[in-house]
């Protein structure tokens, strides 16, 4: 299994700056809902809101934060959206909770079914001693 390396500071920029605008957040759910469709699909989406051009701005902006990747299929582009980058984000700031509160809901069971819970020894913290 191929595992993406995490995303540097450009790349993090690029995703939440992706991210914040909602025409680029309806545009990802909208390839969510039908993977592989056109551009002129996208478009029929935002009818009477913004034009073509500026989906094909968003677009881009997507393409760059690695949220949409595009295919050239004769003279159509099929677009699908990438869910890797907004995974990055879970990982990096999730990950530690989730332990967290993994540890915590198995002490309650245990409790819940009345076993003894035998507490691991904490690890010295690191840094530097006072006293």
């Amino acid at each position: 299994m191929r595992r993406d390396p995490a995303p540097d500071a450009d790349q993090l920029d690029a995703l939440f700056f992706a991210l914040a605008s909602e025409p680029r957040r309806r545009i990802l759910d909208v390839l969510k809902r039908e993977p592989g469709c056109n551009v002129n699909r996208v478009c029929e989406h935002f009818d009477n809101e913004i034009g073509r051009f500026a989906v094909m701005k968003h677009l881009t902006t997507l393409e760059a934060a690695d949220l949409v990747i595009a295919e050239r299929s004769g003279r159509e582009r099929l677009l699908w959206f990438n869910p890797t980058p907004i995974q990055w984000i879970h990982q990096r700031w999730t990950t530690e909770f989730s332990a967290y509160w993994a540890a915590r809901l198995t002490q309650l069971k245990f409790s819940a079914e009345g076993a003894e819970v035998t507490r691991l020894p904490t690890p010295p913290k690191k840094g530097r001693r006072h006293g």
